[in-house]
């Protein structure tokens, strides 16, 4: 019955021409081996049905995720105990996955619209607040929040402290909002303080004298507290092992990249290996001297693939 609830629903929302078809058929296809393998939730078909976009887009997540998974050689285990969305097993080590889908809240309308192809500004910073709220709101379901009102899958006993914690980040709804002003992922920025690149220049000479990215531990937002960007620098969060940054939405199987990155928490209890999870590139972060990070980038294991 959930299955033909999905292709009903599913066929709806992807008319059936060849591109939309291609899509439908393996969202369709994400979906309901999600359910059979037993990772899906009570909540899931209705949620996916609901035409409600934002959490349409976060149960499409959960399954697309799974099913990266599962084509690299991992099979993702059901999380219980209305855990985190669900749980790897990589020799012997618990590697559990949170996944969220941020809203483009805030983001301008004409930005997100798929038709307009003219010139614009890129609202870079709007952007960067969604990756951030959406790693302060994974991590808190980890962590609690700082009142200690809510409390988290560690003080819950659900995660143990030898178990490694993932944030899985979806941008797929930010359309185009993988890369930030650096134009390195948007991730990056929010973990590391990275701001746009900058040139130094001499007054007196006008020659160059130095470049590099700035450092910019605070975003600002139109109204309220600066936003933090440094997440991996704050020991607080040294129970979050990595962040897997990814923009999907089923359209690889119609030749579109679907950007996927790992970037490491150079300060986690419970690291993962690198070269685990699929993706293009991974950032690890290497102390130098006592205060300062040397960011390198490696291949992943999807470059291969590509």
């Amino acid at each position: 019955m959930n299955e033909e609830l999905i292709e009903q629903f599913l066929l709806q929302r992807y008319p059936d021409d060849s591109y939309q078809k291609a899509v439908r058929d393996e969202i369709t296809f994400a979906c309901v081996d999600f359910i059979q393998s037993g990772l899906a939730d009570s909540n899931f078909t209705n949620e996916l049905c609901s035409n409600d976009e934002q959490k349409y887009w976060g149960r499409v997540s959960e399954a697309l995720l799974a099913a990266r998974l599962k084509q690299v050689g991992i099979t993702p285990e059901p999380s219980r105990n209305s855990g985190p969305d669900f749980l790897l097993i990589n020799k012997g080590q618990k590697i559990w996955v949170e996944v969220i889908c941020p809203e483009p809240k805030g983001i301008p309308l004409e930005w997100l619209d798929p038709e307009q192809v003219n010139a614009r500004k890129y609202p870079h910073e709007q952007i960067l607040l969604r990756w951030t709220s959406a790693i302060k709101e994974k991590s808190e379901k980890l962590l609690g929040n700082e009142d200690g009102a809510v409390k988290g899958y560690i003080n819950k006993g659900i995660v143990e402290s030898t178990d490694a914690y993932v944030n899985a980040v979806n941008g797929c709804q930010l359309r185009r909002g993988f890369n930030g002003i650096s134009q390195l992922p948007c991730v990056v920025e929010a973990v590391f303080a990275v701001g746009p690149y900058q040139l130094k220049i001499d007054r007196d000479s006008l020659k160059q004298i130095g470049a590099g990215y700035q450092h910019r531990p605070l975003i600002v937002k139109p109204k309220g507290e600066p936003v933090p960007a440094y997440t991996f620098l704050d020991s607080k969060f040294r129970p979050i092992s990595a962040i897997w940054a990814v923009d999907v939405n089923g359209t690889a199987v119609v030749g579109n990249l679907e950007p996927m990155v790992v970037v490491h928490n150079p300060n986690a209890v419970n690291p993962i290996p690198i070269g685990l999870l699929p993706a293009h590139d991974e950032y690890i972060a290497k102390t130098i001297g006592l205060e300062e990070y040397k960011l390198n980038r490696i291949e992943g294991s999807l470059r291969s693939r590509t």
